[in-house]
Formats: C-alpha cells, sequence, structure tokens
C-alpha cells in the first residue's frame, strides 16, 4: 500500500523523527510527530515547521484576460499588483467548486498557481482545457518544494536564515536568495497565525528544513494539528466544506466572488443569488468537549435531521468540540441549539459565529 503513495522530498527526514505517516490524498504524510497537541501549542506559541511539499504548483505564461485565466477562476486577477497573492476557486459549468486556490502575480504576464495536492491532475487539465493556445501552463509540482513556517515566532525565526523577509505585508511575496539559491517566500498560510510558505528546490528544501530545526524555537508538525489550526480558523478544506457538489455561496465563499466579471459557472452563481440557495454553511459550538465528526448527521431541536458535519475537532483553545457543517437553509439560525452524532447518540451544541479562535498573531 505504502509503496504505492507518493513521497515528498523530506519523506526520511519525516522517519527519522518517528512521525506516524498516513495516506493523505495519495501521498505520505506527517500525521504527528511527538503528538498533535504540542505540535498545535507549539504553532499557536512559538513556530511551527511543516511540509507542504505535496502540494501542487502551476506556472501560466500569458495574458490574463486574452488567454482566459481570469475566466477560469472566481477572483479578481486582472487588477493584481507584482508580488501580490490572491485566494480565489475554480468552479465547474455547474457551479461546484474544482478546487481552492492561490494564485501569486510574478510578472505582467507570469503567474504562480498553488492547488490542492489530490486535485494536480485535475486542475492542469481544466486549465489547459480552458486557455488560450497562446499561452502555457506548466506543472512544476514535482520540481518545487513548500515549506510553511507559522506562528509568532516565525518572521524573527525566518530573517536569520532568508535575508529581507521580515519586510513582507500579509498575503504578499518576492524572490529571495534561499541558501544561494532564488525562491519565493510568501507571507500566507493556513493556520491563522503569523507565518510564511517558502517555494524552492527539493534539495535546498532539505537545507532548510534541518536550519529551522537547528533553532531551539521550532518544531515540526503534522496534518493532525494543521487540521485543529485551520477549523479553528474556520477555513474551508477541499472535500470537506468545498466540494463539486457544493456551490461556493452555499460554503460563505462569497467574498472570492468577483460578479463583475465573466467566470466559468458564473450564471448557476447568479441564479442561486436571485433564487436564494438551499444549503448554508454553519458554525457551532458543543456544549462539552465531545467532538463532531466529518460525516455525523446535524439534528435541530426536534430531532429532525438537517444537514451533515463537514468538519470537526475537540479545540484546545476552547476546551470543547466545535464543528463547520451544511445545513438546509431555513433549519435553524445563529443561537439556536442542534445536536450533532447518529439517530441513536445526539450530543448537543450551539451554533456561533466563525472564527472559533480569535487570538491568532496572522497579521501582526
Amino acid at each position: 500500500m505504502q509503496s504505492s503513495l507518493q513521497k515528498t522530498p523530506l519523506y526520511k527526514f519525516h522517519c527519522e523523527l518517528n512521525a506516524r505517516m498516513v495516506d493523505f490524498g495519495g501521498w505520505l504524510m506527517p500525521v504527528q510527530y511527538d503528538g498533535i497537541l504540542s505540535e498545535y501549542h507549539q504553532c499557536r506559541e512559538s513556530c511551527a515547521l511543516f511540509d507542504i511539499s505535496h502540494m501542487g504548483e502551476f506556472i501560466f505564461e500569458g495574458d490574463l484576460k486574452q488567454d482566459g485565466l481570469d475566466k477560469i477562476l472566481t477572483c479578481e486577477t486582472s487588477g493584481m499588483s507584482l508580488g501580490s497573492s490572491r485566494y480565489g476557486l475554480m468552479l465547474n459549468e455547474k457551479g461546484g467548486v474544482i478546487d481552492d486556490l492561490i494564485i501569486f502575480c510574478i510578472s505582467e504576464k507570469k503567474f504562480m498557481i498553488v492547488v490542492n495536492a489530490s486535485n494536480i491532475e485535475k486542475d492542469f487539465e481544466h486549465l489547459r482545457n480552458n486557455l488560450s493556445d497562446s499561452s502555457l501552463i506548466t506543472d512544476v509540482s514535482s520540481k518545487t518544494a513548500k515549506l510553511d513556517l507559522q506562528g509568532p515566532l516565525s518572521r524573527d525565526v525566518l530573517k536569520k536564515i532568508v535575508l529581507g523577509t521580515e519586510d513582507l505585508e500579509y498575503f504578499r511575496f518576492d524572490s529571495f536568495d534561499i541558501l544561494g539559491e532564488e525562491g519565493i517566500v510568501s507571507r500566507t498560510g493556513y493556520t491563522g497565525e503569523l507565518g510564511y510558505e517558502i517555494f524552492c528546490s527539493p534539495k535546498k528544501a532539505e537545507v532548510l528544513w534541518q536550519k529551522f530545526l537547528d533553532d531551539d524555537r521550532v518544531k515540526p508538525a503534522g496534518l493532525g494539528s494543521r487540521d485543529i489550526l485551520r477549523t479553528e480558523m474556520a477555513y474551508s478544506l477541499y472535500g470537506n466544506e468545498i466540494t463539486e457538489d457544493t456551490s461556493p455561496l452555499e460554503a460563505g465563499l462569497s467574498r472570492f466572488i468577483c460578479f463583475d466579471k465573466e467566470f466559468i459557472g458564473r450564471n448557476i452563481l447568479l441564479q442561486q443569488k436571485e433564487n436564494g440557495i438551499k444549503r448554508k454553511i454553519v458554525y457551532f459550538l458543543s456544549d462539552s468537549r465531545r467532538s463532531p465528526r466529518h460525516g455525523q448527521s446535524l439534528y435541530a431541536s426536534d430531532s429532525k435531521e438537517i444537514g451533515i458535519v463537514t468538519s470537526g475537532i475537540f479545540s484546545p483553545s476552547i476546551e470543547k468540540g466545535i464543528g463547520i457543517g451544511l445545513i438546509n437553509i431555513d433549519s435553524a439560525s445563529d443561537g439556536d441549539k442542534i445536536f450533532f452524532g447518529d439517530e441513536k447518540n445526539k450530543m448537543p451544541a450551539i451554533f456561533t459565529k466563525r472564527p472559533f479562535y480569535k487570538k491568532g498573531s496572522l497579521k501582526t
């Protein structure tokens, strides 16, 4: 089984650290090292290092509008300045989410697109089929490693190894000398803390990984803590909150949609805006330490099934279970009491607002 899974360039380091490895979207990835909770607190309080080299990277070269990239993405791209990045979505003709992504403006006619690991082939085909022949789209995923350095101390840690990065503003990036090789550092992340995403060659990633861990303020962290961190921030995860059968309006992502331009799936979303959506994203807090789980049912106070849990974890910051779900649009509202679980075991919870965690260092 494991032999058929893809491995990142840092696989051997994870094994040396006795990480527990799991299948994640076809990749053998570390879910934890010393422990999920300790790695969670490491990120919230100090600095955590994540190997995210399984993610996909594409380079687009061409004109945004004339070559069709602007029409593929829901976010406005034509006004992007050099060194800026934006979160957006690619939709199918039915308005479902093919993938969520971040686009980076490297130059006027050169952009990097970062996509989810499980969708690399699907996304690349979708882009290639909808871009003009005069443009160029290149999959550089196998040549690109990605490290995420996250936490309130990440700026101080990074600036000693990659000079000049301390001046980066939120959702900005630039090219830097990374151990004698040009790479990209972006002030972005998925944790709710001050942090950076570093794109470099696989060989440099091996050296960089070791250099970061030589700093006593840095510890490695796996996908287990990462899921807690992102759920506390109520960030969407592809395959959970967003799918090809889920509209971004249902998923609460309307702020990442520019209706002033044409894009694939726009007509369906306009119909949804006019007629109303049938489902909506919700956030809820358990009455106890019991945690909701992905795929469990959600129930109204009269035990009527109203939706499904898309993400659920135990929140160390709140010390209760928290969850995200999709429910029928008119079945409940903020402050209502609900239940999660199954027909035999229903646990009480209450709707709340996002995010669950509000003390992060994200924009400091």
